[in-house]
């Protein structure tokens, strides 16, 4: 028969059935830090000298050569660097070029045609104030519904405006009897079919002239 040896049961619970500590329980062990909480061992300090070696400048960049950013410029988008007088000088040349050849196959294609006026500080007044009246209507034909653009209108008139901002103190008189006549009028037109679509909108009805009345673009 084998011999049946004697065993000890030790009980190596920490507490008690009512929850308390045992007296004579084990002491609890140290729990290893977690790797997120190791921090990196430092570098000797002539690793410090041989990574600024290695990066040079690059390594801490001096503020102070920095350019300060104008405060008046804050909000606005960042510009793009102008071009050199090289490349404004070859664009210009090169666009030259390419319009008279524009030109004269325009004129080849149609003989006794003239060449097309140059471009003046008074037909780009007259073209802006063309497309305002444009786009308040004017060039509807009669018995057709006016299509009116009052965002498209309204930018235009506000471009009049800027160019007479730009250009005050600088334009002859008759330039500037011009710029002030032309903005002038098309304001009152912009005026006049605000209101008139206004009174169509409150009557239901169509205004007189115009079988269905001036449709607004969106």
């Amino acid at each position: 028969m084998a011999e049946i040896k004697e065993f000890v049961v030790n009980d190596r619970r920490k507490f008690t059935p009512e929850g308390e500590l045992r007296p004579d329980a084990p002491p609890s062990e140290p729990k290893p830090p977690r790797p997120e909480t190791l921090q990196p061992a430092a570098p000797p300090p002539d690793q410090y000298e041989s990574s600024a070696r290695l990066t040079g400048p690059q390594a801490v960049p001096d503020k102070s050569s920095e350019p300060v950013a104008d405060a008046s410029a804050e909000g606005q988008p960042e510009m793009p660097p102008p071009p050199t007088d090289e490349q404004t000088t070859q664009a210009k040349t090169a666009y030259d070029a390419t319009v008279d050849r524009l030109d004269t196959a325009i004129r080849a294609a149609n003989p006794g045609m003239e060449r097309i006026p140059e471009m003046d500080f008074t037909r780009l007044i007259q073209s802006i104030y063309m497309q305002a009246i444009l786009q308040l209507g004017g060039g509807a034909e009669p018995g057709q519904t006016p299509q009116i653009d009052l965002l498209g209108a309204r930018q235009s008139i506000d471009m009049l405006d800027v160019i007479g901002e730009k250009t005050r103190g600088n334009l002859t008189t008759p330039e500037e009897q011009l710029l002030q006549s032309a903005l002038f009028e098309a304001r009152m037109g912009f005026l006049e079919m605000t209101q008139l679509l206004a009174r169509q909108a409150a009557s239901k009805q169509p205004p007189p002239g115009a079988p269905s009345g001036p449709s607004i673009v969106r």
